[in-house]
Parts: C-alpha cells; structure tokens; sequence
C-alpha cells in the first residue's frame, strides 16, 4: 500500500511534542495507532516500524516522549546510545507519560483522514511499558507491548504508583510480548503480569518466546530473532485487524 510520510507537531499542555506520521496515501477514513518508541528516540528503526504499520492499512503516529528532555533525539544501538537513552528514561514522569499519550491520541481524533473511535496502540521496551500504562489510562481498543521494561515493578515510572497495579483499567485487548532470555525482565515479572490480567478478566495474551532476548523484534539489534519477530507481527496484525479495523 503507497503511504505517505511526515514530522508532526503536537499540542501538550502547552508544550510542543514532535512526531513521525505514515498513512495509506489514498486519504480514506482508517483507524489510528499510536507507536511509542524505545529510549532510542524515534530513530530508524522506529519510523520502520510506523510505515510498515501505515502499510497495513493504518495511520500511525510515533511521538517523542522525550520532548521534555531531549527533543528529537536519535541513537544508536550502541553502548553510547544506550548511556544517552538511559540518561532521558529515567527523567520520565508517569503522569506525563500520560499526557502524552492522550494528546497523541487527541492528535489522530481530530485529523479526517483517522476513524477516531477506532485507536489502538504498540510500544517496544520502554515503549511497551508505555503501551501497558496507556491501555490502563485510556481507551483504546487495542495494545500491543512488546519487552515492556518496569510494568511489574512496586513503582511507575517517577515513583508513581506501580503500572501492573492499574491493569485493573484496561477495557480493550491487550497483548504482551517477552522473551524468556531477557536479562532485563524477569520470569517471575511477566508471570505477575499474567495473573493480574486474569485476576482482572482482561481481555489479553501474554506470549513468550523461548530464547528469545530484550529487543527481538528490531532488526538492527544483535538480539533480533527472526522466528519470534515474525511470529509476534502476525499477533499484531490479527490483533489490530479485528479490534481495529479498516
């Protein structure tokens, strides 16, 4: 499907967050996905990701959440990236997290070329602890998170009250994606996340790929997994398909 691609400008108490945006070129009416990036910043790898999203059929809109911090950066898959990356994550504040995302998602409501009823999101490592927080936040219909760092820790993001603990809000369907050789989340923090989303009857599938490591999706990465990026993009699809949509 052609797409077409540009930076955005979005409108958060105040403040200016930047954005990357992909839609089918054609101009109709499709459903909205918001892609939150990994303290990367929303670097290539990223905008991939938006554009194949854009591809199948959605608008998809990646905000940087480091607007605060770090306005438009972008880094490497390096040491070097990683200090930088880390440097900015740790400055993120739940509640303001949580404000952009819901002007992310105010964003795609009021473009006419997005079915505003129709919103889901997808996040990767800090990203889709985001997507879990945003799920629990908001109303979207659907929630890919994909290695979502911290969603089962006591704490949020800044001390706030722990994310797993708001899992309790979440109204749409919500898929959790983790490999059981990521050193960086826990077994027995993604077993937390399981049984509180069946303590809580959410609609979800929590799946993890055996050797599978944190960052298998991301082709760029020494981690990527082929068989269990693959695999995890046809979930998405279905997932966005029928809660979405076209």
């Amino acid at each position: 499907m052609e797409i077409k691609t540009e930076r955005v400008h979005i409108n958060v108490e105040g403040k200016t967050m930047g954005g990357y945006l992909a839609r089918p070129a054609d101009g109709t009416p499709r459903p909205g996905v918001v892609v939150f990036m990994e303290i990367f910043g929303v670097n290539s790898h990223i905008r991939d990701v938006t554009e194949r999203i854009a591809r199948e059929g959605y608008v998809a809109l990646a905000p940087d959440f480091f607007h605060r911090s770090g306005p438009g950066v972008e880094y490497g898959y390096d040491q070097q990236g990683m200090n930088a990356g880390i440097k900015l994550y740790t400055q993120l504040k739940a509640d303001e997290i949580v404000d952009d995302a819901r002007a992310a998602l105010s964003f795609l409501k009021r473009q006419n070329y997005v079915k505003g009823d129709k919103l889901g999101a997808i996040g990767f490592c800090v990203g889709g602890h985001i997507t879990y927080l945003t799920a629990a936040e908001t109303d979207i219909k659907a929630a890919a998170s994909f290695y979502g760092g911290g969603i089962a820790k006591e704490q949020g993001f800044g001390g706030a009250p722990s994310t797993v603990g708001r899992s309790g809000n979440i109204t749409g369907h919500i898929l959790c994606l983790f490999g059981d050789k990521d050193a960086s989340i826990p077994m027995p923090e993604v077993n937390t996340i399981r049984a509180t989303l069946e303590k809580n009857k959410s609609r979800h599938e929590v799946v993890v790929y055996p050797g599978a490591e944190h960052g298998f999706f991301c082709d760029q990465r020494p981690t990527y997994n082929k068989a269990a990026a693959d695999d995890a993009w046809t979930r998405v699809k279905k997932l966005f398909a029928e809660e979405l949509g076209q």
